[in-house]
């Protein structure tokens, strides 16, 4: 018989986030259907920086593109954080990099489980995923006014629907064990406050960013060597060769390199 999932406990989150600018500003809703898209209307509305919205359940959540991702109740971590960054348009890819590191940390911490990181914003264990990051903005030219960072984790998770159970995996069926969600929320919540302290300060931010090029050379088995297609324009396949001065993917084809803007990058098994 499987143990009880543990509910999520407001008052022992904002207790353990009292350092972070996240305590007192998260939101707990039993099902919602998507966070991101009520954390941008929140965004448009004033809220402030450090809100989070988490739900137990989605009935919408959303993947990159047109992608959705499965979100049932009690099983997985399905949240969204609410910045406002003092930071160009041009600089929010790193946002989603620290996000996707902060995950890796926080998995790493608590399981002990070393995640490959897929760029931009997935996170792998073997070659299944288990989370999903999507960054949402809205800016004007020369400012972000907020961005929101939703991240969806398979913690609990035993089986997925068809067509999903080859691609996809999640924290308990890697490890055999069942995991406090509370703890992980924590634990990455911490994580990305430290990585969007040093973005954050202008005096440390081309520091901060070159050390987020070096951990996700490490931390990361796509970034560099591996033959890839990429879902960008009418497609291209190639081999990758790391990450420009700009944390962007450079992708060498027949023809060169190429720079990755925005398309998905998955194996590319056919060899073309």
């Amino acid at each position: 018989m499987e143990a009880a999932v543990q509910a999520l406990d407001l008052n022992a989150m904002n207790a353990a986030l009292a350092e972070t600018p996240f305590a007192g500003r998260i939101t707990l809703f039993p099902a919602i259907t998507s966070t991101n898209t009520h954390a941008m209307a929140e965004g448009d509305a004033g809220a402030a920086h450090g809100s989070v919205y988490v739900a137990e359940e989605q009935t919408g959540g959303r993947g990159r593109g047109a992608h959705a991702w499965a979100s049932p109740p009690g099983s997985g971590l399905y949240v969204s954080v609410l910045l406002r960054p003092q930071m160009a348009p041009g600089d929010a890819l790193w946002i989603s990099l620290a996000a996707g590191l902060a995950v890796r940390h926080a998995v790493e911490e608590m399981t002990t489980l070393q995640a490959d990181l897929r760029w931009p914003n997935d996170l792998m264990l073997g070659k299944k995923k288990f989370c999903g990051i999507l960054t949402e903005m809205h800016a004007e030219a020369t400012r972000v006014r907020h961005v929101v960072v939703g991240i969806g984790i398979n913690v609990l998770q035993m089986a997925f629907p068809e067509g999903l159970d080859a691609m996809a995996t999640s924290l308990q069926i890697e490890t055999g064990l069942q995991w406090s969600r509370q703890d992980l929320l924590v634990a990455l919540l911490q994580a990305l406050d430290r990585e969007m302290s040093a973005l954050g300060d202008a005096m440390r931010m081309d520091a901060a960013k070159q050390s987020i090029l070096e951990r996700i050379e490490r931390a990361s088995s796509w970034v560099r060597g591996k033959r890839v297609r990429v879902d960008e324009g009418a497609g291209f396949a190639g081999v990758t060769d790391g990450l420009n001065a700009q944390g962007f993917l450079q992708v060498r084809t027949q023809d060169g390199i190429r720079t990755v803007l925005s398309g998905g990058v998955r194996e590319d098994d056919g060899g073309r």
